[in-house]
């Protein structure tokens, strides 16, 4: 089974963590992933740096244009990952925008995913409906998990359509703005994702947007599977840099 649903599974909340793919320095992407397993987190988002990021706040635009600036590219990437199931084995996720994989060749991209023990890829410029008449059978050839974002203004609609689709988890955008953490959710928010729990979907969410600290962790877990911390661990690396990464997760879920 694929390592996103065997997580799923689990009896606990999930913590998520992102982060940028050659960022602070080119070579820490495997150190990163590495320590962020032993400490505890339970899936790893992985951005592929694209020069166009049109999801993503500031904290995370500039840490792809660094990393773009450091040399990363997809080629890059797969490299580093070579190994990586040899050292580490929670879910891992390859977060980017759909150029990068269309240049590279969709069958070419999943097919060496596969090879290097990714278990998901969330692109967020990828509509469900493309991704379902084009490219959903290749994804399943090569046992991908494709994760759809969904925010406040997504129909029921449309959420159902996604949610008959999918095989993971659904990516539940806190707010309709671009990435970035916040001190806490208001009562939008909160009615948001008591309307999407009540929906009975067959897939569980995790929510991402807006979540920095126990806090926002524990009131987005509260309805739903997990949690994504993006924006506010890049932060955290780059002042603090990639040998205290224990701090930040013991912050979350302590």
């Amino acid at each position: 089974m694929n390592r996103i649903r065997t997580k799923l599974q689990e009896n606990k909340k999930l913590l998520s963590i992102y982060f940028t793919a050659g960022y602070p320095n080119i070579n820490d992407t495997a150190t990163i992933i590495q320590d962020l397993e032993k400490n505890g987190v339970d899936m790893i988002e992985i951005g592929l740096p694209f020069s166009d990021p049109l999801a993503d706040g500031p904290t995370i635009q500039a840490s792809s244009t660094q990393a773009l600036k450091n040399g990363m590219t997809t080629k890059v990437l797969f490299e580093q990952l070579q190994d990586i199931r040899k050292t580490v084995n929670i879910p891992l996720i390859i977060m980017g925008y759909f150029n990068p994989i269309f240049q590279y060749g969709v069958e070419a991209f999943c097919k060496k995913c596969q090879d290097i023990g990714i278990d998901g890829l969330i692109i967020p410029d990828l509509p469900v409906d493309v991704y379902h008449e084009k490219y959903q059978a290749v994804f399943e050839k090569y046992g991908l998990i494709n994760v759809f974002l969904i925010t406040p203004q997504t129909s029921d609609d449309r959420i159902k359509y996604i949610d008959s689709i999918s095989n993971g988890f659904i990516y539940m955008v806190s707010s309709a703005s671009t990435t970035g953490a916040q001190s806490g959710f208001g009562k939008v928010q909160t009615q948001y994702f008591k309307r999407i729990a009540d929906m009975n979907l067959k897939n569980p969410q995790i929510i991402g947007f807006g979540i920095s600290n126990n806090d926002t962790f524990t009131q987005a877990t509260q309805y739903a599977k997990g949690a994504i911390i993006g924006s506010a661990f890049v932060k955290h690396v780059t002042n603090e840099g990639v040998k205290t990464i224990n701090k930040f997760v013991d912050s979350i879920l302590n």
